[in-house]
């Protein structure tokens, strides 16, 4: 981003999101609201589909899509929507600058491309991607965004932009999509604060890109405390075929241990569970344990620095992959 150049980048969920939720800015340009209107029928269970546009297209199909911009602002304010290129970087879902272009981003179209809304009017308008016949099999990444503001130019040092979209994953093959996952370790860490943190590596062993969510539940702790549920931090996006870390911060003035410790992730319909003893180290330690794999593999106990796993039993709870429709 230029230093010259501030601009405000966020993805808003299809449900509508309160003034409160949207990015700050000063009164001029002042604020975007952006709300996706549909999904597919055949997602229509899918929590990932009711906030970005997530499809799986044969070559030569063509999709369309609703999505409403607000002006959130007092002043009258000229709007553009386009579509701008996105990647997985670093297991985050990563915006490209400015108008960066891609593969999907040219079979992507979004009428009418230049809007003005008067003070706290909302508009509606459609997003349409047209595979060609001859598209490569994979899956693209792109943002459908809403902007306004002016950029730096010749004449001016110094601009103010304001950006929201939504997220666009769109995977295309002949055949039918498959998403997957699987937990393969937990890692047990008490920080030098002594907050406790539990870190789980996932594999992404489908052909989609996962969105990870969950939360972690704790039972059968000392004198039969339970403690739960804590959210997994958000923000992990594996590609397919990629490997990642998923942490969940815990309670700082949670014991030590022995717990029983379930963790359940989720990428839309995709769902893994899982139960592991866990015990937490001193400060600055950790412990962890391999968990089984769905072929029933043998359970492998590791140790940092000296400390002790308690609890011999790493049981799987549940297993399911599905296919998506």
């Amino acid at each position: 981003m230029s230093a010259a150049l501030a601009v405000l980048m966020s993805t808003f969920p299809a449900t509508p999101a309160p003034a409160s939720t949207l990015p700050f800015e000063p009164a001029e340009p002042g604020y975007l609201g952006f709300r996706l209107l549909e999904a597919p029928v055949a997602r229509r269970d899918d929590p990932r589909a009711l906030k970005y546009i997530v499809d799986h297209l044969k070559p030569g199909t063509t999709i369309e899509r609703r999505f409403e911009v607000a002006n959130e602002s007092r002043n009258r304010r000229e709007v553009r929507l386009y579509a701008a290129a996105a990647r997985i970087e670093k297991n985050t879902f990563t915006f490209a600058d400015a108008h960066t272009p891609n593969e999907l981003t040219e079979w992507t179209g979004v009428n009418p491309a230049r809007q003005t809304l008067d003070p706290w009017e909302k508009t509606e308008a459609n997003v349409t991607i047209k595979v060609p016949k001859v598209a490569a099999p994979g899956e693209r990444y792109a943002v459908v965004w809403a902007e306004s503001g002016t950029p730096p130019d010749a004449t001016h040092n110094v601009g103010s932009v304001t950006r929201v979209g939504v997220r666009v994953y769109l995977d295309v093959s002949d055949s039918g999509e498959y998403a997957a996952f699987d937990i393969d370790k937990l890692t047990a860490i008490r920080q030098e604060n002594g907050q406790p943190r539990v870190i789980a590596r996932v594999r992404n062993t489908g052909k989609r890109a996962l969105d990870l969510r969950g939360k972690l539940d704790l039972a059968e702790g000392p004198g039969g405390l339970s403690a739960g549920a804590y959210e997994v931090t958000p923000g992990t996006t594996l590609p397919p075929g990629g490997a990642g870390t998923v942490r969940i911060d815990l309670d700082r003035r949670l014991p030590a241990g022995p717990w029983r410790a379930r963790l359940r992730l989720e990428s839309g319909t995709v769902r893994r569970s899982l139960a592991a003893r866990l015990t937490f180290p001193e400060p600055g330690g950790k412990a962890f344990v391999w968990l089984p794999d769905p072929s029933g593999s043998t359970v492998r106990y590791g140790l940092a620095g000296g400390l002790i796993v308690l609890g011999s039993a790493a049981a799987l709870v549940r297993y399911r992959r599905r296919r998506c429709p």
